[in-house]
């Protein structure tokens, strides 16, 4: 690779001896500049609406800091970034922002863009400026700064970030480059700047030389500019800090790479950038737009542009605010609308049609050409490439433009790249020479940009892949800190633990679960058919709940044990001896109240008042059967007690208990044909007779209560001496014969 040195070396030998090198290829196309390089630069008329597009450079939109609604002043920021890719933009006017909505650009796939709106307000009133006399109060990175937010760019076609450019060839520039060759035809915006604005020029180019601090600097012209080179000489009279260069005129000697090979005869290598080789290049328009932002204090809002072509009677170079449609340029200068014929935008090598004459003037736009039947032909019918090789021989870069037709068409990215499309400078020398009239930059355009985007998209993917996994490792340290605090917690309240109790709880715990672990499985065994055996799971579970019920069977004994403290008996004879003693109890009861219940009645006050009769009949009858619920909650109660033994023997009480029910059962259906036969006479009788027959009913109920009082004494007394599972049965039987006698005294 070409080392710094060595360009000093080269250019040293071009600044004394004015030798030059030649670059391959390239052609000599019909010019057409005198047709408007003749006439000074011209203001024109503001438009009514400026549509300033948000992105006019190599780059990133900035972010909006205006809305819609606010009133801006001229050259005050429309957008705002925080890196130099971020270029922003300014208001072109003073005006209202009436929209802030995608307008159609001036690009070739007439797309819209996000355009700011300005309704001018006519008074075109500057926002606050402060201009120096000198720039050397400021320093480089104060400069740079500057440059970077007032918006300034290339301006020779790139439209790369100014201060980008600075800020990386900031001590590494042995070489400034001003390029003013302005090689494609019929464009002479630079020609005219350089023929009136000279002196501001080389202002400019020295604020450039005090940022970058370059050995050299040398301003190159081609030899069609006589009235700019003789300008410009003029203005360095007596300066020995750069030098004037003229190159001959030949297509495309004005790019970056072809301008360094003739200057010094050094070739660019593949995949590098000049400033990799000392070298910085400048456009004549970026060197005025640079003096105008750090001298004037204004930023970028205006360049010169080119109008141009047949159709245009007033040719010529006018300066053109940014935004201004350009529509309203043309009707400025007579332009002769006719739809047969097209506009372009740009030179008639690298320029294109512009699908709509409403687009806006951007950064990007140096000429505009509006040619008639004399300039412009409709494009022939494309051809099959015939492999004649003109396209290799005139490309100036040595590519093979017709092996990359073939790739760009078949849309085989990895041969395209193997093939270096990147390094087409896209000056559109292939398609001019091309027999076949094969539109080859527009492929390699389209190519291009595919191909773009495909980078693009991987390059958000590995952005995206890197912010995850920095996530990722983020959030895992966040864990591992959180778990060390909890462990860390952990620990000292196991310390605390320990000290206080002496053990430790995390081991005694971890001791209990390996105990738990070791003890043996149950094995499941399979029954004859194939299905699980359960009878050993039954049998734990019927254990457990005759253990339970046990458990119940001596609370209720303590609860009996608490209330009649004199009785002392053994474990398994307590319920059947409770049971005794309440139906004693109850049996004693009866018999003091019966012979006051079995009293005849008066019966001269029953035949003197059968009203009477009939009450007191009605209210024996409610004492009869509140006794008799008094029994049965006595009885329920027993039953209660007494309950938890029942189940020791679950056949033989089930036996017992539906023998039970079916003589309970019998029982009750005899007493209520029994209280039937007894009610239906007393219904006819005289209200003596009533009184009689109430009176023989509850004296039957009473008795009948008394023997089922002996039967549960009879019952009881062997079952003493009984097994005393068997007493618990029996003892259960007793109950449910009592329950049923007490019910049916109640329904009596």
């Amino acid at each position: 690779m070409n080392n710094p040195n060595e360009v000093l070396t080269r250019i040293r030998l071009n600044k004394e001896t004015g030798k030059l090198w030649q670059f391959p290829g390239g052609i000599h196309p019909l010019e057409n500049k005198k047709q408007s390089s003749q006439k000074p630069i011209r203001t024109l008329n503001l438009p009514k609406y400026f549509y300033v597009p948000v992105v006019q450079h190599s780059g990133w939109a900035g972010d909006l800091i205006v809305k819609e609604g606010d009133y801006v002043f001229k050259g005050q920021a429309l957008t705002q970034g925080d890196h130099y890719r971020q270029l922003p933009v300014h208001a072109s006017t003073s005006g209202r922002i009436v929209a802030i909505a995608p307008h159609v650009a001036s690009h070739a796939s007439g797309l819209p863009e996000m355009t700011v709106v300005i309704e001018t307000d006519g008074k075109d009133e500057w926002i606050q400026r402060k201009p120096i006399d000198d720039f050397l109060q400021m320093t480089s990175g104060e400069i740079i700064e500057k440059v970077y937010r007032y918006g300034i760019a290339g301006l020779g076609g790139a439209v790369f970030p100014t201060a980008s450019k600075l800020s990386l060839a900031d001590k590494r520039c042995k070489l400034l480059i001003i390029n003013g060759a302005e090689c494609e035809p019929y464009i002479t915006c630079d020609d005219r700047l350089m023929q009136e604005r000279a002196n501001e020029l080389i202002e400019g180019i020295r604020i450039l030389r005090y940022v970058l601090r370059p050995e050299e600097v040398v301003i190159a012209i081609e030899d069609n500019k006589p009235n700019a080179i003789k300008a410009v000489k003029k203005a360095l009279k007596g300066a020995n800090d750069m030098f004037v260069r003229e190159i001959p005129t030949k297509y495309p000697s004005g790019a970056s790479d072809q301008l360094v090979q003739v200057l010094t005869g050094l070739e660019i290598p593949q995949g590098k950038r000049t400033i990799e080789m000392g070298i910085v290049m400048h456009n004549i328009g970026t060197v005025y737009a640079v003096k105008r932002a750090i001298i004037d204090d204004e930023p970028l809002i205006e360049r010169v542009v080119t109008l141009t072509g047949d159709k245009i009677r007033n040719k010529g170079n006018v300066w053109a605010r940014l935004g201004t449609p350009i529509i309203h340029l043309l009707e400025q200068v007579d332009y002769q609308a006719d739809a047969r014929f097209p506009v372009f935008l740009g030179g008639p090598m690298t320029g294109f049609i512009l699908p709509s004459l409403q687009s806006p003037i951007t950064k990007t736009a140096n000429c505009i050409i509006a040619p008639d039947h004399f300039e412009y032909a409709p494009p022939e019918p494309e051809r099959s490439c015939i492999r004649c090789s003109s396209c290799s021989d005139a490309c100036p870069v040595g590519l093979l433009p017709q092996q990359l037709y073939w790739f760009a068409r078949s849309e085989d990215h990895e041969k395209s790249n193997e093939y270096h499309l990147e390094a087409c400078i896209e000056c559109g020398i292939c398609a001019y020479v091309c027999p076949s009239y094969i539109p080859l930059i527009q492929y390699f355009r389209q190519e291009k940009a595919k191909i773009a985007e495909i980078e693009e998209k991987t390059k958000k993917s590995e952005e995206a892949k890197e912010r995850f996994e920095a996530r990722e490792a983020r959030l895992q340290k966040e864990k591992e800190a959180r778990t060390a605090r909890i462990n860390q917690a952990a620990e000292k309240r196991r310390e605390e633990i320990a000290q206080n109790q002496g053990e430790d709880p995390v081991a005694a715990a971890l001791a209990r679960i390996k105990a738990k672990k070791a003890e043996p499985t149950a094995e499941v065994h399979v029954k004859a058919n194939g299905e699980p055996d359960n009878s050993d799971l039954m049998a734990q579970r019927k254990a457990r709940r005759l253990a339970k019920q046990a458990e119940t069977t001596q609370a209720v004994e303590k609860v009996e044990e608490t209330t009649n403290p004199s009785e002392n008996l053994d474990a398994k004879k307590a319920a059947v001896a409770a049971a005794l003693a309440r139906a004693r109890a109850k049996k004693a009861g009866h018999i003091a109240e019966q012979p006051k219940q079995e009293s005849k009645p008066d019966s001269n006050q029953s035949e003197a008042d059968p009203r009477k009769t009939a009450v007191a009949a009605a209210l024996a009858r409610a004492k009869a059967k509140k006794e008799a619920q008094q029994q049965l909650q006595a009885v329920e109660k027993m039953e209660e007690a007494t309950k938890p033994t029942e189940e020791l023997d679950l056949r033989k009480a089930a036996v017992a208990a539906a023998l039970a029910r079916a003589k309970a059962k019998k029982e009750a259906q005899q007493a209520v044909e029994k209280s039937e036969e007894v009610a239906k006479p007393t219904e006819e009788l005289d209200p003596r007779k009533a009184a009689i027959a109430v009176a023989i009913a509850r004296a039957k109920a009473k008795k009948e209560a008394h023997q089922a009082v002996e039967k549960i004494e009879e019952v009881a007394k062997p079952m003493e001496e009984l097994d005393p599972r068997k007493a618990a049965v029996a003892a259960a039987i007793a109950r449910a014969k009592a329950k049923k006698a007490a019910q049916q005294q109640s329904e009596q």
